[in-house]
Protein backbone atom coordinates (compact mmCIF):
# COMPACT_ATOMS: atom_id res chain seq x y z
CA UNK A 1 0.00 0.00 0.00
CA UNK A 2 1.58 3.32 -1.04
CA UNK A 3 1.36 6.55 0.82
CA UNK A 4 -0.18 9.68 -0.88
CA UNK A 5 2.08 12.49 -1.42
CA UNK A 6 1.08 16.02 -0.73
CA UNK A 7 3.09 18.18 -2.93
CA UNK A 8 2.32 21.45 -1.14
CA UNK A 9 3.35 19.59 2.00
CA UNK A 10 6.91 19.02 0.96
CA UNK A 11 7.57 22.33 -0.96
CA UNK A 12 6.09 24.00 2.61
CA UNK A 13 9.11 21.61 4.17
CA UNK A 14 11.48 22.69 1.81
CA UNK A 15 11.13 26.08 2.17
CA UNK A 16 10.72 26.35 5.84
CA UNK A 17 13.02 23.57 7.58
CA UNK A 18 16.38 24.98 8.87
CA UNK A 19 18.38 22.12 7.38
CA UNK A 20 17.01 22.05 4.64
CA UNK A 21 17.70 25.94 4.26
CA UNK A 22 21.37 25.30 4.98
CA UNK A 23 22.10 22.64 2.62
CA UNK A 24 20.41 24.59 -0.30
CA UNK A 25 22.38 28.01 0.64
CA UNK A 26 26.06 25.61 0.70
CA UNK A 27 28.09 24.83 -1.95
CA UNK A 28 27.22 21.14 -2.04
CA UNK A 29 26.33 19.20 -5.29
CA UNK A 30 23.16 16.69 -5.21
CA UNK A 31 24.05 13.44 -5.51
CA UNK A 32 22.07 12.41 -8.54
CA UNK A 33 21.01 8.80 -8.95
CA UNK A 34 19.07 7.18 -11.93
CA UNK A 35 18.73 4.13 -13.59
CA UNK A 36 20.51 4.08 -16.68
CA UNK A 37 19.10 3.43 -20.13
CA UNK A 38 20.88 -0.54 -19.86
CA UNK A 39 19.18 -1.05 -16.21
CA UNK A 40 21.73 -0.36 -13.94
CA UNK A 41 21.61 2.86 -11.21
CA UNK A 42 23.73 5.51 -12.06
CA UNK A 43 25.33 8.29 -9.63
CA UNK A 44 26.38 11.87 -10.35
CA UNK A 45 27.00 15.16 -8.24
CA UNK A 46 25.13 17.99 -9.92
CA UNK A 47 24.86 21.63 -9.25
CA UNK A 48 21.44 22.70 -8.67
CA UNK A 49 18.81 24.91 -7.41
CA UNK A 50 15.32 25.02 -5.75
CA UNK A 51 12.70 26.99 -7.29
CA UNK A 52 10.11 26.66 -5.03
CA UNK A 53 8.55 24.16 -6.68
CA UNK A 54 11.24 21.73 -8.08
CA UNK A 55 14.71 20.99 -7.86
CA UNK A 56 16.63 21.87 -10.96
CA UNK A 57 19.32 21.31 -12.99
CA UNK A 58 21.20 22.20 -16.26
CA UNK A 59 23.30 19.45 -17.95
CA UNK A 60 24.64 19.24 -22.20
CA UNK A 61 22.08 18.13 -24.18
CA UNK A 62 24.61 15.47 -25.25
CA UNK A 63 25.43 13.86 -21.76
CA UNK A 64 24.09 10.23 -21.24
CA UNK A 65 21.70 11.09 -18.09
CA UNK A 66 19.76 13.39 -20.58
CA UNK A 67 18.81 9.84 -22.30
CA UNK A 68 18.31 8.51 -19.17
CA UNK A 69 16.60 10.00 -17.27
CA UNK A 70 13.66 10.62 -20.37
CA UNK A 71 13.50 6.77 -20.13
CA UNK A 72 13.39 6.42 -16.72
CA UNK A 73 12.10 9.85 -14.62
CA UNK A 74 12.07 8.35 -11.18
CA UNK A 75 15.24 9.46 -9.85
CA UNK A 76 16.71 10.37 -6.37
CA UNK A 77 19.42 12.41 -4.54
CA UNK A 78 21.23 13.19 -1.52
CA UNK A 79 22.67 16.62 -0.42
CA UNK A 80 24.54 16.03 2.24
CA UNK A 81 27.36 17.79 4.76
CA UNK A 82 30.62 16.39 5.17
CA UNK A 83 31.08 17.04 9.01
CA UNK A 84 31.34 14.64 11.58
CA UNK A 85 27.62 14.95 12.60
CA UNK A 86 26.15 15.29 9.01
CA UNK A 87 23.22 16.82 7.77
CA UNK A 88 21.56 14.83 4.70
CA UNK A 89 18.55 15.46 2.74
CA UNK A 90 17.19 12.52 1.04
CA UNK A 91 14.76 12.86 -1.67
CA UNK A 92 13.07 11.00 -4.15
CA UNK A 93 10.83 12.73 -7.17
CA UNK A 94 10.10 12.54 -10.70
CA UNK A 95 11.78 13.94 -13.44
CA UNK A 96 11.25 15.98 -17.04
CA UNK A 97 13.38 17.22 -19.22
CA UNK A 98 13.37 20.80 -21.21
CA UNK A 99 15.98 21.85 -24.51
CA UNK A 100 16.50 25.21 -24.22
CA UNK A 101 18.42 27.69 -26.20
CA UNK A 102 22.14 28.80 -24.84
CA UNK A 103 22.87 28.43 -20.74
CA UNK A 104 19.55 28.32 -18.91
CA UNK A 105 19.91 30.94 -16.14
CA UNK A 106 19.02 28.16 -13.57
CA UNK A 107 22.48 26.79 -14.63
CA UNK A 108 23.98 30.44 -13.79
CA UNK A 109 22.61 30.44 -10.67
CA UNK A 110 22.97 26.60 -9.18
CA UNK A 111 26.71 27.11 -10.31
CA UNK A 112 27.31 30.19 -8.79
CA UNK A 113 27.58 28.59 -5.01
CA UNK A 114 30.38 26.38 -6.24
CA UNK A 115 32.13 28.54 -8.59
CA UNK A 116 32.02 31.94 -6.07
CA UNK A 117 31.27 35.71 -7.23
CA UNK A 118 34.99 36.36 -7.63
CA UNK A 119 34.99 33.68 -10.98
CA UNK A 120 31.24 33.97 -11.78
CA UNK A 121 32.08 36.92 -14.69
CA UNK A 122 34.71 34.67 -16.70
CA UNK A 123 32.88 31.50 -15.75
CA UNK A 124 29.99 32.48 -17.38
CA UNK A 125 31.53 33.66 -20.31
CA UNK A 126 33.22 30.91 -21.04
CA UNK A 127 30.06 28.97 -20.88
CA UNK A 128 27.95 31.16 -22.88
CA UNK A 129 30.90 30.99 -25.65
CA UNK A 130 30.71 27.69 -25.64
CA UNK A 131 27.49 26.46 -25.25
CA UNK A 132 24.48 26.40 -28.23
CA UNK A 133 21.70 24.79 -26.09
CA UNK A 134 21.34 22.14 -22.94
CA UNK A 135 19.03 20.32 -21.13
CA UNK A 136 17.27 21.78 -17.78
CA UNK A 137 15.97 19.33 -15.74
CA UNK A 138 13.40 19.70 -13.16
CA UNK A 139 12.86 16.93 -10.26
CA UNK A 140 9.63 17.38 -8.57
CA UNK A 141 10.07 15.79 -5.34
CA UNK A 142 7.56 12.88 -4.09
CA UNK A 143 9.49 12.38 -0.72
CA UNK A 144 11.60 14.34 1.13
CA UNK A 145 13.56 13.17 4.27
CA UNK A 146 16.01 15.23 6.69
CA UNK A 147 18.43 13.68 8.48
CA UNK A 148 19.96 16.20 11.29
CA UNK A 149 22.04 14.06 13.56
CA UNK A 150 22.99 16.89 15.81
CA UNK A 151 19.64 17.90 17.17
CA UNK A 152 16.90 15.44 15.72
CA UNK A 153 17.14 12.11 14.32
CA UNK A 154 16.28 9.99 11.13
CA UNK A 155 12.59 9.14 11.76
CA UNK A 156 12.14 5.49 13.49
CA UNK A 157 12.19 2.49 11.66
CA UNK A 158 8.54 1.64 11.57
CA UNK A 159 7.83 5.16 9.69
CA UNK A 160 10.45 4.77 6.98
CA UNK A 161 9.61 1.24 6.22
CA UNK A 162 5.93 2.48 5.31
CA UNK A 163 7.29 5.33 3.85
CA UNK A 164 9.81 3.26 1.53
CA UNK A 165 6.65 1.10 0.62
CA UNK A 166 7.74 -2.20 2.99
CA UNK A 167 5.00 -3.46 4.64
Amino acid sequence: MGITVDHSKIVHLVNTDPVIRTLLEAPIPMRLGYVGLDGHPRTVPVAYLWNGQAFVFATPTSAYKVRAITAHPQVSFTVDTTDFTPLIMLVRGTASVEIRQGVPQEHIDASRRSVGEAGMAEWERVKRANTTEMALISVVPTHVTVCDFATRFPPPAAVNSRTHGAE
